[in-house]
């Protein structure tokens, strides 16, 4: 059997239809197959290669590591110097209230330790989080989805979780004393880029401090310069008591965080000793790709662009058949007339070496999502492309 069909045989499908691209190389923008197509790739791994692909700084990192050492012991006994550094970058880059990290393996296990935290912390059970909602797909992440349609197979779910329109006055009175936490999208990205209404999240937050109820920031995919500032809250001028990272933080290899406050943090140290444990979590090999990831954010003037791209794209996104375009940043919904049209289109575009797709909670929109060093001439060629194909 060829690779295609291996990978159908062996290789849990999660879709009837896989797109099936044999991938051989990527580099900067670009996917390259094994037949020597090349794709302009516009969903960047879903938000991970902000940097683009195959970066040289991170390639070196990760050689430079895996040279080092791998794999050591679990998480949090040694000191291990690429997850202290990378700890300290991110620090040094966030509020000081934000200064103790918790690395993990995905954004979903950075949900789910943030949930344990906030109960643990408050000693409460509820939490409120919002329809159209994606922090992830594991069974506690799966409880604070917002959308009926991922949850009802998998039920009986955690209990005592309460859900909201985001935007909505009804979230902002639903916060009480017996609310744990609030976990909530900075920016709504499944949803087809769902951005704040004024003043919504200043209400949020005030409603939270003044109920004792923690207030979760998922930035697994607006962070990282995505929105055209480092993190998506530095928009709205408000803090979160903890923040959820993943994607782009691992600058290409699998990663996710949950980071809060070193005192906050300190409760999984007793009552139970290991409160919250992963073997993988913090890998050195994965911290230093990740670090050297955010350096190349941080010194090359990537972020300081994304806004001028932005406008770019909006300029030349439009045609007859889109009926909107919503964007924050790089993370950018394009809304045709049903998901079938969207369907039709990314098939075509895909034979016409342009790779994107579609939104969970808004299957009617395209994805464009990606890497912040995308080109001019490269976002003129992905729009002329998609304008041609819908």
């Amino acid at each position: 059997m060829n690779n295609r069909q291996l990978f159908q045989q062996h290789v849990a499908q999660t879709s009837p239809t896989p797109v099936g691209i044999e991938i051989v190389s990527a580099n900067g923008s670009y996917l390259c197959d094994v037949d020597g197509n090349k794709y302009l790739d516009m969903i960047g791994g879903i938000s991970v290669c902000n940097i683009g692909h195959s970066h040289p700084a991170v390639v070196a990192a990760v050689q430079k590591q895996a040279g080092d050492y791998m794999h050591v012991m679990v998480y949090g006994e040694l000191v291990q110097s690429p997850q202290v550094k990378y700890a300290e970058l991110l620090a040094k880059h966030l509020p000081a209230n934000l200064d103790c990290v918790y690395f993990t393996n995905s954004g979903a296990e950075a949900t789910e330790g943030a949930l344990k935290l906030a109960r643990r912390a408050t000693g409460r059970t509820d939490i409120i989080s919002c329809n159209n909602s994606y922090h992830g797909n594991t069974l506690g992440a799966l409880a604070v989805m917002g959308d009926e349609y991922w949850r009802n197979a998998f039920r009986p779910l955690m209990p005592g979780v309460w859900r909201y329109d985001y935007n909505s006055a009804a979230l902002l009175n639903g916060i009480n004393d017996q609310t744990a936490c609030v976990i909530i999208e900075t920016i709504q990205g499944e949803a087809g880029v769902i951005t704040p209404h004024e003043n919504w999240l200043q209400l949020l937050r005030e409603k939270c401090t003044r109920t004792g109820t923690l207030l979760i920031f998922d930035e697994i995919q607006c962070g990282f310069g995505r929105t055209g500032k480092l993190w998506g809250f530095e928009h709205y001028n408000i803090i979160p008591d903890i923040i959820l990272l993943g994607k782009a933080l691992g600058g290409g290899m699998p990663m996710g965080a949950f980071i809060a406050s070193h005192e906050l943090m300190q409760v999984f140290t007793h009552n139970p000793v290991l409160g919250h444990i992963t073997t993988f979590g913090g890998h050195p090999v994965c911290c230093a790709a990740g670090m050297a990831g955010m350096n190349v954010l941080l010194e090359e003037n990537i972020i300081a662009e994304v806004a001028d791209k932005e406008k770019l794209f909006l300029s030349l996104l439009i045609h007859p058949s889109i009926k909107a375009v919503r964007s924050k940043g790089l993370l950018i919904a394009i809304e045709l007339e049903t998901s079938a049209q969207v369907s039709e289109t990314l098939l075509r575009c895909l034979a016409k070496g342009l790779f994107s797709d579609w939104f969970l909670f808004a299957p009617e929109c395209i994805r464009f999502a990606p890497p912040l060093t995308i080109t001019a001439a490269e976002i003129v060629l992905a729009c002329e492309i998609l304008l041609s194909c819908i």
